[in-house]
This record gives structure tokens, sequence and C-alpha cells, in this order.
């Protein structure tokens, strides 16, 4: 590794040391800011070597555990190694790491799910209390001392702003090319002092391309040479093109009656095999210009962008399976005009949702029968992921739309049920649901007309019959009519599941 070529700055080049060093600068009780979202950007080797302290000191007796907050999710070097060490006390705002999931679950990790939008502004109005560190990736430093953010953005402004000590991972992985593709805002402010965020085009440019630092705040430097977290996408199956089918279909529809324009409007996606099974649909699709005002570029946009039909894409980081991964980086030069990486507090906030008019397009766990939807509980009580970023672009959003496919677990759970266990989204901030089996448009349909659409067209045939003779009894004998809902059986599915392991 060239230390020049990537560290230009002398009084941070002097502070370059091993991942070993560095993890021993972080302390019990610490509250740790760490880059990462979606698996891309997140420091790969001082968590490591956090990790192994952790254990030593676990083994030696002492308690030794620190407080996380992150972008979103990261990697196994982060969440993964420090989870296994038991070294996570209190983590947020997203968490997708399998160990650290059942640590939650189980009690022995705090964990707050947060709108992603709403990070940044909660650690500087000081609720969290002092951010101890900021453990940030960046792909170079310039001889100025600027830092060259790396393939995710995420809370990273706010930890290098907020935290009394700064440790920097420089990834020489990254490629050389991401230094000009981020738009860094740093006009937010609190109340009372906010002003309209000055951005009316998903390609506007309304910040400068680079972090600013303080020199004095960086404790340590260490330089690093590993890739993201890139996992493969699955080809889609016939149950997600089925989704996609129904979703483009829609889009057509929506465009021929004059209610989108015939490039459409800003898309958002949330991450996954449907969604990209949709953006692959595109590739076919009559629209040409489009653009994406999203959290995370994924393949699909990218073969979007290879193909001329997405013209740009707005997001705060990258979610790439290897292979797109590998075609970036020898292509990023190409993509440096038509990416733009910002702050997920841009990225996600209502505001610019709203004004932009984005298309959201998200998953879910279940869907009642009136239109709200459960993001994040398995059950009601088991957290799977968390919300990310789905509730700041389903409430603002011009069209709100969750997808899934209609069941789970070989068919033994229902994602259409009678009450969702848990509520992210409420029926309000839903407009379209669609499975293999068909599109609900919900506009402008009161809760009893939406429990028909829904069940009609949404539905497993397994669990039809049953959403129809609960509906049908509920509409005797609910305390009111106008959602009718039998509470001694409303959340009698998921109780059936629990005890017997299917909801049939």
């Amino acid at each position: 590794m060239n230390t020049h070529a990537r560290i230009a700055f002398p009084e941070l080049q002097s502070k370059t040391m091993s991942a070993e060093d560095a993890a021993a600068l972080i302390h019990d009780g610490m509250t740790i800011g760490m880059s990462g979202f979606t698996g891309s950007g997140y420091p790969k080797s001082v968590p490591v070597a956090l990790a192994a302290q952790i254990e030593a000191a676990h083994a030696a007796g002492d308690p030794f555990r620190v407080k996380v907050f992150t972008g979103a999710s990261t990697g196994p070097e982060l969440d993964g190694a420090l989870a296994k060490a038991n070294g996570i006390e209190f983590r947020l705002p997203y968490n997708s790491d399998p160990i650290a999931r059942e640590q939650i679950n189980s009690g022995e990790m705090n964990y707050v799910d947060m709108h992603l939008s709403q990070v940044a502004p909660v650690v500087w109005e000081g609720f969290l209390g002092t951010l101890d560190m900021a453990v940030v990736e960046v792909s170079g430093i310039t001889p100025e001392g600027a830092l060259i953010p790396s393939t995710s953005i995420g809370n990273n402004k706010t930890w290098l702003d907020q935290a009394e000590k700064v440790i920097l991972e420089v990834n020489h992985w990254q490629s050389h090319a991401l230094d000009g593709m981020h738009d860094i805002y740093y006009g937010t402010a609190l109340p009372p002092n906010r002003v309209p965020i000055p951005l009316v085009r998903p390609d506007d440019r309304i910040g400068q391309t680079r972090f600013r630092i303080d020199p004095s705040k960086v404790v340590a430097v260490v330089e690093t040479e590993a890739p993201d977290r890139n996992l493969p996408f699955a080809k889609p199956d016939a149950v997600a093109e089925a989704i996609a089918g129904h979703l483009l279909e829609f889009l057509a529809h929506e465009v021929a009656r004059g209610r989108l324009p015939a490039n459409l409007l800003p898309l958002q996606s949330g991450v996954g095999n449907v969604t990209n099974a949709v953006l692959s649909g595109l590739m076919d699709a009559p629209y040409h210009g489009m653009t994406a005002f999203t959290e995370v570029v994924q393949d699909g946009m990218l073969d979007l962008l290879d193909a001329g039909k997405l013209r740009m894409a707005s997001a705060t980081a990258f979610s790439l399976s290897p292979e797109a991964a590998e075609r970036f980086n020898r292509d990023a030069l190409s993509y440096r005009d038509k990416l733009i990486l910002r702050p997920q507090e841009i990225s996600n906030h209502p505001e610019l949702v709203r004004r932009l008019g984005c298309i959201a397009m998200n998953g879910l766990i279940e869907a009642d029968i009136y239109g709200n939807v459960n993001s994040t509980h398995v059950m009601g009580s088991r957290i799977q992921n968390g919300i990310g970023g789905s509730g700041d672009f389903a409430r603002n959003a011009y069209l709100s739309i969750f997808m899934t496919p209609s069941t789970a677990k070989g068919g033994k759970i229902s994602a259409i049920v009678p009450q969702v266990a848990h509520v992210d989204h409420i029926s309000q901030d839903v407009q379209v649901i669609v499975t293999e089996h068909g599109l609900a448009d919900l506009r402008g349909l009161a809760p009893r007309q939406r429990a028909g659409v829904i069940i009609d067209r949404c539905a497993h045939p397994d669990y039809k019959p049953m959403l129809r003779d609960y509906y049908a009894r509920a509409l005797q004998g609910s305390f009111g009519k106008h959602a009718p809902t039998l509470l001694n059986e409303a959340l009698s599915w998921h109780q059936r599941y629990v005890e017997s392991g299917t909801m049939k």
C-alpha cells in the first residue's frame, strides 16, 4: 500500500498505526459512531481488533462493552465481530447481523430502531449523550487535510463533527474515482435556526465533495485494503417476477392516466431481491431519463445507468453484489457524473422526499386487511432488522408502495393477516400493496373497502377463505363498524404460529 498516495496530509500521516494500537484507544463504556450503511463504507480493521481486545478483557474477568451508532447495517467485521465478543451494550439505528439480532431478541443487547433521517438530528440535539469516538472509513486524505469519503456517507458528517476523538480507516480497496461523487451538505441546523434545504431536483449539488475534519481530533489513522460486504442477489424467482410485473403494469396505468410523467418520478427502493427484480423489469419498460432519489444504489440501478434508462441516482450508499462492486470499481470514473452520495439526513429527508415526489417501493413482513404494515417485528416481538428508511419515504412519497411474497416459511405464515402484530406504517401511509397474486390500490378507500381489495388481490389462496371468514364475522360482531375487528381473534393467527409452527 502506498501511504503517501492515500494519506497526503503530513499531520495525519504521522498518526498512522496498527488497528490493534488504534483499538486500544477505545475503552469500556464508550459511545462510538462508526461509518457504514448496508454493508458499504464501514471500518473493517479496527472493530475486529476491538473485538479481540474485548474478548481478552472478558477472559480476565473485566467488563468491556460499548455503545455503537452507525448509518444502518454494516458487515461481519463490525457488528458480527463485536456481537460475537458480547461487546455491544447498546445499538442504533439499524441492524441486520444475525448474531446481534439474537442478542437483541434475547434481551442481551439494547437496540433502538429509528427512522434513519432522525439519527443525526437527535445526536446534535444531545439526547444520546456524548459521542466519545468516531471510527470512519474514508478512501483518502487530501494534501489540505480534507477526507475523501468512501462508498457510504450515512451519518459520517455528524460523527466527525460531534465525536471528541476520531479514528480514520483509509481503505485502499476503494476506488480513487470516488473523489468527486459525494455531496456533503453542511447547512442543516437545529431549531430555531433551520432553513429550507435548497435541493429541488435529484441531481442538484448543494454541498461539497469531501468531509472537513479538525486534525487535532484525529488520534489514529489505520490503513486497510478490504472489500465491502457485497452479497450476491439471487436471480429473481417466479414470485419476485410476478410482483414486479404487477407493479410495472400499475406504473404504466398511472402514466396513461396522466398521474405520472412519461419518465416517472424519482425512484426509491428498499434493498432485496424483490425490489431488484422491479429495477430489472424497468430495463424493458418504455421509460427513459428516469432518476432515483433513494438510500442505496443496487445492481439494478447500475444496470439502468449503463443502459441509459436511468439518467442519474442520488443515494447515501451502495448495496452491490460482488460482481457489480467489481464493475463499479473498474468503471467508477464513468459513473461520477451519474451518481451522487449524500448524508442520510439528506437522502432520507422528509422535506425532500415530499418535494421531489418520490415513488417509494419497500418490503414488509406483514400487512393487515386494513393496510397497516409491519416492517420490523416477527410475531410482534422478535426484531428482524429495523424500519430503516421506509418510514421516511412512505409517509412523504408521491406513491407509497409495499411489496411482499404472500406467504413465508413454506406457506406456514401469511403475509396478509387480520391485524398486524406490530405497526410501523399506519394505513394512512400505505397506498399500494403488491404480492405475486395481485396489486391493491388503496388510495381513497375506506377501511372496509380496503379489506375487500387486499383479501381479493393480495392474499394467498390458502388463506383467502380464512380471511374472508374472519372479516364476515367481524362485520357482525365488532364493537365498531369503521374497521371491524374481533379483539379476541385479531392476533390469533400469530399465537397459533407461535404454538404450532403454522398460521393455518
